[in-house]
């Protein structure tokens, strides 16, 4: 299968974990939610382990635990967030990954004395949290408020993870090892957040059990179609792709949920994409520059 349909179709998984994610909302705890997740990740990360005989021992156990702890308390958060706000603004919120890191690139350059920063990452970020304000513009209401703010964080902490993912990825960590940890983790953060309070649930309904098991199905394929995508396609035709899953989300939450449509709301979702599109655009340039810079380096030695 070609990379860029490869990440169609896992943005369209993803939106339908959404719309699952939102459904089960309805019945069950978000670290309910959080936990079957992991399990359906655990056992089929598991499985394709044990068939490609990949050890569960790893070199860097405490990379591994970074990576769990931040993308963890991203996914909970944004399964928070997906509980209370209509779809394709969670789906919005959680995409600020790319403007975060191009926020932690300019903090970088200024850490390490950087006389001048690239004005346009700068207006990036701006562009993007613009968007944000339009998005959670003031008539919204309180409650939505909370929830809005919990999907921007989780955002933040998914540009963390993505950073420790790429970083076990240059050290040869294979996929299905990290996303089996990932998973492990899932499991581990929604016992921890559940059983002290209400406990997991022992009454399912089919139809309640239904929506746990496409959660954790449609996230798990949807992670691997992405790995494969970025690991065969061009980096920023996988990012622009990867927005597809935006208007998947606006689409299902028009025709599922009654979702409001407003033109402010609409404008601010264009400019966080769009500032998404060239924060990746820019990130990928200042990368090809330090390997060409490194690669110079090398020849003159």
């Amino acid at each position: 299968m070609p990379a860029p349909l490869m990440m169609a179709l896992a943005t369209l998984l993803f939106a339908l974990m959404g719309v699952c994610v939102k459904f089960a909302s309805a019945h069950y705890p978000t670290g309910e939610i959080v936990f079957y997740r992991g399990v359906v990740g655990a056992l089929t990360m598991a499985v394709l382990m044990c068939h490609a005989g990949t050890s569960l021992r790893t070199p860097v156990p405490g990379m591994h635990l970074w990576r769990s702890a931040c993308g963890v308390t991203s996914l909970s958060l944004w399964f928070y967030a997906i509980g209370g706000l209509p779809l394709a603004t969670a789906m919005t919120l959680n995409y600020m990954s790319s403007v975060w890191m191009a926020l932690f690139l300019i903090g970088a350059a200024l850490r390490m004395g950087a006389e001048r920063v690239d004005r346009r990452l700068i207006a990036t970020v701006v562009i993007g949290f613009v968007g944000v304000a339009l998005i959670l513009r003031p008539t919204i209401e309180r409650d939505q408020l909370v929830h809005g703010l919990v999907g921007l964080v989780s955002g933040m902490l998914a540009a963390m993870a993505y950073l420790q993912v790429s970083a076990l990825g240059r050290i040869g960590e294979p996929e299905t090892r990290v996303v089996f940890y990932f998973s492990i983790g899932s499991m581990a953060a929604g016992l921890a957040i559940t059983l002290p309070f209400t406990g997991l649930s022992t009454d399912h309904s089919l139809g309640g059990g239904a929506l746990l098991l496409a959660v954790g199905v449609f996230a798990t394929a949807a992670q691997l179609l992405m790995t494969q995508a970025y690991t065969r396609g061009r980096a920023l035709v996988n990012a622009s792709l990867q927005y597809l899953g935006i208007a998947y989300s606006f689409l299902f939450g028009v025709l599922l949920f009654d979702d409001p449509v407003t033109p402010i709301a609409l404008a601010g979702i264009a400019m966080v994409i769009a500032a998404g599109l060239t924060a990746t655009r820019l990130r990928v340039a200042v990368a090809s520059q330090e390997t060409a810079r490194t690669s110079a380096d090398s020849r003159r030695q």
